[in-house]
């Protein structure tokens, strides 16, 4: 029987993952694409990811009151993991200040003090994720984790995190290598029986999909 972790990557790498030429909203050009939200708003993904997020704020020790972070891309994922664990409150953080009613950034659960975890659905640069943590503290919070869906491994996103983040840890639940490989898997296409983390492809630098027998990504494994 798949664990809840084994069966979140299956569906991310059937729904959310696609190979392609795509242009980021960071401007970077990719050859992949990862668009969770087609998973974790997704009947079966939703209670997944509220399941895998809880067993790991909990595998860290840490006890907060809330989770929140940055619309859209944390709103499905705050709300199945305040629904999976029936205590943890949730809140959302705007990209800028309503400009009408209170003219709040913060919605949902705002108490000042309070231990909070904040969450994002992909991680590249980091900007959305570091948007949430400043603003989490601007506003009071205690930010005591914080944790992405998927890491994109690339455009130094786990540095600027973790240094926005300090003193409080980043976690990443899935990095998009392994997505990836699930991905090829389904489709059977060529799989690598080894693969070195975070590799790049040592012909055109972009992120690689096999090292046997040499580090290539998607265009060049099969060409």
């Amino acid at each position: 029987m798949l664990t809840a972790r084994q069966e979140l990557l299956r569906l991310l790498a059937q729904k959310s993952f696609r190979l392609g030429q795509f242009t980021l909203s960071s401007g970077v050009k990719s050859d992949y694409y990862v668009d969770c939200r087609t998973t974790t708003l997704d009947a079966r993904g939703s209670q997944l990811t509220g399941q895998v997020f809880l067993q790991e704020i909990r595998a860290q020790g840490w006890k907060p009151d809330a989770i929140g972070g940055l619309t859209m891309g944390a709103d499905p994922i705050v709300v199945a993991v305040t629904v999976t664990s029936g205590a943890l409150n949730g809140f959302l953080v705007r990209k800028a200040e309503k400009q009408h009613g209170t003219g709040r950034r913060i919605e949902g659960f705002a108490e000042k003090g309070a231990k909070v975890v904040i969450v994002d659905d992909v991680c590249t640069t980091g900007a959305s994720t570091i948007q949430a943590i400043e603003a989490a503290r601007e506003f009071g919070f205690d930010v005591i984790g914080v944790m992405c869906l998927v890491e994109r491994e690339e455009a130094m996103g786990r540095a600027n995190v973790e240094k926005a983040a300090m003193p409080a840890l980043f976690i990443s639940i899935f990095m998009a290598s392994e997505v990836r490989q699930e991905h090829l898997f389904q489709n059977d296409e060529t799989a690598p029986v080894a693969f070195a983390v975070a590799a790049v492809c040592e012909i055109c630098g972009r992120p690689a999909v096999t090292n046997v027998p040499r580090r290539l990504c998607a265009a060049h494994a099969n060409s």
